[in-house]
């Protein structure tokens, strides 16, 4: 049995942060950083089943052609996604009035839907970019056992020997996205790439304000850097704990970014909403048809 003080449950039985209980999830989940942003996605739903917010973590599980879909805002980080990925996992597959894990696993549908920087001169603003691979700078999967069976190792080793990395940062770890949600997207609308989740927006992306950088050549190694004709092609945020994490509980994830701002070409669009807008109908179509 699950002990009370690792999984934790809220007075009316919903899990400790979500506030959810497992009736109130479908098996596809799509995961958003901003709370506003679930509004416009369910503003979509033909009906709405239920809603909760607890902090920056909002709900709303409806119907979009003829399909049930759960939308969650995670906030920003990895940390918040350690948190949004073990407490679905638990709604689904364990047990939280014996608190045991159940014999037959349910298996989660985990689409991100996020904004990104571009990487690449090939990637203007707009773009939209599915993450074939991400890479987690944040750490936050190695301190889970086994990591190791689920991540790309040579990837790993090729890119710390070209960028040099530094023993006092957190180990790089590489994941891939979901084969079966990755054929989804399989046309020339979306451009496949790399996707690197950083902990920060600032130094560990590269942005200097006051605060000199550790690395100050990392982000050119990472635009030179290619694997399996590969490029790294954007950062952002969430992507590579909700990619390692879904692949060790065994779901399937997958991201799809709008890119807001280039990099290199050092181009933004401040008023990306109307095109998020677009990619929004574009994935609620794509994921349920």
């Amino acid at each position: 049995m699950i002990k009370h003080s690792e999984l934790i449950l809220n007075s009316d039985g919903s899990i400790f942060h979500l506030h959810l209980k497992p009736e109130h999830i479908s098996a596809q989940i799509i995961l958003v950083g901003d709370p506003d942003r679930v509004d416009t996605i369910s503003s979509h739903f033909s009906k709405i089943e239920f809603t909760v917010q607890n902090r920056e973590f909002k709900t709303t599980t409806g119907w979009y052609n003829n399909k049930k879909l759960t939308v969650i805002s995670t906030g920003i980080g990895t940390d918040n996604i350690d948190i949004v990925l073990n407490e679905l996992d638990a709604l689904a597959n364990i047990d939280l009035e014996t608190r045991e894990i159940k014999d037959n696993k349910t298996t989660l549908n985990i689409v991100r839907i996020g904004t990104s920087g571009g990487l690449q001169t090939n990637l203007p603003v707009n773009s939209f970019v599915v993450s074939k691979k991400s890479i987690g700078f944040d750490g936050m999967l190695n301190y889970y056992a086994n990591r190791e069976n689920v991540c790309d190792l040579p990837f790993e080793k090729a890119f710390k020997k070209y960028t040099n990395w530094k023993d006092s940062l957190p180990t790089p770890y590489v994941v891939d996205a979901s084969e079966k949600l990755l054929s989804i997207f399989n046309d020339a609308e979306f451009t496949k790439g790399v996707t690197i989740s950083a902990p920060g927006f600032y130094g560990p992306q590269g942005r200097v304000l006051r605060l000199q950088l550790a690395m100050p050549e990392l982000n050119r190694l990472v635009e030179e850097f290619t694997y399996d004709n590969l490029k790294i092609t954007n950062f952002e945020m969430e992507c590579s704990a909700i990619y390692g994490l879904s692949k060790m509980l065994g779901h399937e994830a997958l991201t799809v970014c709008l890119i807001i701002a280039n990099r290199v070409t050092l181009t933004a669009n401040e008023n990306y909403r109307n095109e998020m807008k677009r990619l929004i109908k574009i994935m609620l179509d794509r994921l349920t048809n």
